[in-house]
């Protein structure tokens, strides 16, 4: 009795997430056990085979939440026979171990909410292992170990509230960078820190990452990783539009002309040019094709850092570097993919031009901006506030929004966010920027009124 409810309670706090996800609400009542829609998990050979604790979970949440069951009966492990408990299951002493929630006592098996990757590292080592040496593992922790970064969050965003100055942060930043979550005395995580389906997600038990991010739960489908829709959620919008790039590119258009026809399901390693006739994200930062091998590194076939402020080549085994990855071994990668469809013709004069753009910005725009931010810095004409300074909000839009969109539009074929939303808006904000820098260059003084056009 005690186990089930438990259970009941964990049950409960997952339901809630699920209806929230889709536009629901968490006093909806759960559907009955003989309600047609509830997963028949009797009928299923495996359900037989699990321990009598792991049966208790499925039984349950079938009744419960049967939406998780549903995922997890479609799943590679429940005919893995990868249960509930497998997953879930914690030491009694975790900081993460739920406990009198809700008044509830003990059950006989101490679950945790909250799953790091050291679980799934149990059967996927290689994977886990790779996402540790990514760009990824930094998602939340340079966040959090930014002055500028969290005085934009809390300060100028969040206005120092003493209420709602979080609010930026936690519906915005970290649901993608990640949260380091905060649980209580009964394990379970504070409203600040969860829900979060950020790749950087830090533990309390130190662990960092986020494996369902791309693999959501409870059905981990490989399909949906390899789609860009996996990646979308994220990598989107004025600062990163990588999805719009890949929407724009020829590869793109080949996707949403007759991407859902393709096979997504073929084993990792197996998973080749016929199976699709466009690459994905996936295909190129991580798929094993041709002689490359499966990785969970996103930033190894990597050549340039495009989001810095300078595009510098990457050249730095730590992966809390803004540098990592070992820059000419990743093109020779990234050139192996492109080969599996295109002749070294394409591939060298694609990557040439793309090159070219990338030293453009760095030259032409990035060391003009930072050396009149300098200049104005030593003489004193900045203001001390710099979202209220004209000045340094273009010199952010040049770098943060317009350059990145520049550098990264031209290395993955997308022309419209190289040119128009990139370049074009570049030299718009380098003339603007340049006359201020010289106006208060030649007076001595910073202008009073603030340029609205700044911002467009």
């Amino acid at each position: 009795m005690k186990n089930s409810k438990r259970l009941l309670i964990l049950a409960v706090v997952l339901f809630s997430l699920v209806l929230v996800s889709c536009g629901g609400s968490s006093d909806t009542p759960a559907e009955s056990a003989d309600s047609a829609s509830v997963v028949k998990v009797s009928n299923d050979p495996y359900i037989e085979t699990l321990s009598d604790e792991a049966r208790d979970c499925v039984e349950c949440h079938a009744k419960e939440t049967h939406g998780i069951v549903e995922d997890w009966d479609d799943s590679r492990h429940a005919t893995e026979n990868v249960s509930c408990i497998d997953c879930h299951e914690v030491d009694d002493d975790s900081p993460m171990a739920l406990k009198n929630v809700n008044g509830h006592g003990d059950v006989k098996v101490s679950v945790s909410l909250l799953v790091p990757p050291s679980v799934c590292e149990e059967c996927h080592e290689d994977e886990v292992s790779e996402f540790h040496a990514s760009g990824h593992q930094r998602a939340a922790l340079q966040v959090e170990s930014k002055d500028a970064m969290q005085a934009l969050i809390n300060h100028h965003e969040g206005r120092d509230h003493p209420e709602f100055g979080g609010a930026s942060e936690e519906t915005g930043c970290m649901v993608c960078h990640g949260v380091r979550f905060d649980v209580d005395s009964t394990g379970r995580p504070s409203p600040e820190t969860y829900p979060s389906s950020g790749i950087g997600n830090v533990y309390p038990n130190g662990e960092v990452g986020n494996c369902v991010v791309c693999h959501t739960r409870h059905k981990f489908n490989i399909a949906e990783a390899r789609k860009p829709e996996a990646c979308a959620s994220c990598h989107i919008g004025p600062d990163h539009p990588d999805l719009e790039i890949y929407e724009n590119s020829k590869h793109g258009q080949i996707f949403a002309t007759e991407g859902e026809e393709w096979k997504w399901d073929s084993a990792p390693g197996e998973w080749e040019p016929g199976d699709y006739r466009a690459p994905t994200c996936a295909t190129c930062h991580m798929s094993g094709i041709g002689d490359l091998e499966v990785t969970h590194n996103v930033s190894e076939r990597l050549y340039w850092n495009l989001w810095a402020k300078v595009s510098k080549v990457r050249s730095d085994p730590d992966p809390m570097s803004m540098w990592t990855g070992d820059g000419e071994a990743g093109r020779a990668k990234m050139e192996q993919v492109c080969s599996e469809c295109h002749t070294s013709t394409l591939t060298e004069g694609f990557f040439a031009s793309g090159d070219k753009a990338v030293n453009l910005y760095n030259v032409a725009y990035w060391e003009p901006i930072e050396a009149m931010r300098v200049e104005l810095a030593e003489a004193g004409l900045l203001k001390e506030n710099p979202w209220n300074d004209e000045f340094m909000v273009l010199h952010y839009h040049i770098w943060h929004h317009d350059g990145r969109r520049a550098r990264q539009g031209a290395m993955m074929g997308g022309p419209d966010w190289a040119h128009w939303h990139g370049f074009f808006m570049l030299q718009q904000k380098l003339y603007r920027a340049t006359s201020i820098y010289e106006q208060r260059m030649e007076s001595g003084q910073i202008e009073e009124d603030y340029f609205a056009g700044a911002m467009q």
